[in-house]
């Protein structure tokens, strides 16, 4: 199968003739946005909406039905990845993917991938309604378990589609659930996980559209941002055993406190980038203790560490150094420590040829734009390892992300997908020759 060559060059394409004036119908991408917010809609604030659950499941069935009513084909495959097409496209050319993901974390917000996926829906349905003939065919992508809040396995759907993930089967839950039992019943086939890598070269470029879930855009004023580059992330899984006892009657000194000791593991991973600058960022986000209850001293406890950076050598010493500390807590506590890397995704660079293409469309639009990094990871940068990438940002609200506060306003979520519909044009002219407009759908 031959790829279209995508240049490496910052300079943009033209968009395709006589298409320079489309818009997408910011109403309806609103409209859309709120009926899928209300899709695991949690009582406590904010949506919950867990990669490979029911909530997600329900979340493509509605995506399957707005692909339906506009005249797009919908389908799911094995690992539980949805994509949406235009009816009679060929399928046998490399296609430009577009899309993100409709998982959220435990209390998440309702922007945080799903705006990428309806954007990009939204897109495909503006193309399709004025016939637009595309040399490179655009599919919409919803990539399952980005998160990985259920299934602890991050970026489970573009690491399928990779190919990346070795033995997929050995995924599962903090309870020890297999992935296959979700599968069974979120849409996917476990018994088919060996069809869903896509073969080389089938992918042209992936363009991902995604709210910032940082601060800079709003502060600056800048209504979109162009993603330079995408931090990389390593998960540490650390367990900490100590010996449960009697909360009253064992003295201070004779007590293998696992709470105590993965205290001071928490305070160390913070340490390591807030003073000591080893990585960016490094965080513990989540910590269980055995028995936990008040009156007995905590025998085990499992907690996260997560370093992020965008230099890979930095990223791996965070990693180094949280071993390190996690060595020198387990020798003064007198508790076992044991550190198992869970995952692990390098940082990348979006394609340059798709960033000049993202400023042209922003350009074209009137919007200033903002070159920046990405903090957060994202699903471009799995398939950045079979195909070039590129990410358009829209202003945060605060910062928040990953709670009920996160938000962006409707302007800039239209003027978002806006750029979304002019890049995708625009790259139309470095993947593949025009061919104008058509009758046909592709």
């Amino acid at each position: 199968m031959s790829q279209p060559n995508l240049k490496a060059r910052e300079s943009g394409g033209l968009v395709l003739d006589g298409h320079a004036g489309l818009r997408i119908d910011g109403a309806r991408l609103i409209d859309t946005l709120e009926r899928l917010g209300e899709i695991g809609a949690d009582p406590a604030g904010g949506v919950t909406r867990l990669g490979l659950s029911a909530e997600e499941h329900a979340a493509r069935v509605f995506l399957g039905d707005l692909c339906a009513a506009a005249g797009l084909e919908a389908e799911t495959d094995p690992a539980g990845n949805l994509f949406a097409r235009r009816p009679g496209t060929r399928r046998a050319k490399p296609v430009l993917l577009v899309g993100s993901h409709v998982d959220t974390v435990v209390q998440g917000g309702r922007l945080d991938g799903a705006y990428g996926v309806l954007a990009a829906l939204e897109t495909l349905r503006v193309l399709h309604e004025h016939r637009v003939s595309l040399p490179v065919e655009m599919v919409v992508v919803a990539f399952a378990n980005e998160e990985g809040a259920l299934v602890q396995t991050p970026f489970w759907g573009s690491r399928m589609l990779c190919g990346s993930l070795e033995n997929p089967l050995a995924a599962t839950d903090r309870t020890g659930r297999p992935v296959g039992a979700y599968l069974a019943t979120a849409g996917g086939a476990p018994d088919r996980l060996a069809d869903v890598a896509w073969p080389p070269g089938s992918v042209a470029a992936f363009i991902e559209l995604h709210i910032e879930q940082g601060p800079s855009l709003e502060r600056q004023g800048v209504p979109v941002g162009v993603v330079e580059g995408i931090v990389g992330r390593t998960i540490l899984d650390i367990g900490v055993t100590g010996e449960a006892q009697h909360a009253g009657t064992t003295p201070m000194a004779d007590r293998r406190d696992a709470l105590t000791a993965a205290a001071e593991i928490v305070l160390a991973v913070r340490r390591i980038a807030a003073e000591d600058r080893v990585c960016a960022t490094a965080t513990t986000g989540f910590i269980e203790a055995a028995p936990n209850v008040t009156n007995t001293v905590p025998g085990v406890v499992r907690l996260s560490a997560e370093v992020r950076d965008t230099d890979p050598a930095r990223q791996a010493r965070g990693e180094d150094v949280v071993r390190e500390q996690c060595a020198r807590v387990a020798a003064a506590s007198s508790c076992r420590v044991e550190v198992t890397a869970t995952m692990r995704s390098r940082p990348v660079s979006t394609a340059p040829a798709l960033r000049g293409v993202i400023r042209e469309a922003a350009d074209r639009l009137g919007l200033p734009h903002l070159t920046m990094p990405s903090g957060a990871g994202h699903d471009a940068q799995i398939v950045a390892r079979i195909a070039p990438v590129g990410m358009i940002f829209v202003p945060s609200r605060r910062g928040i992300s990953h709670a009920p506060g996160e938000d962006t306003g409707p302007g800039d979520l239209v003027n978002g997908a806006n750029v979304l519909l002019q890049a995708v044009l625009g790259a139309q002219a470095e993947l593949g020759r025009p061919d104008g407009h058509d009758s046909s759908p592709g």
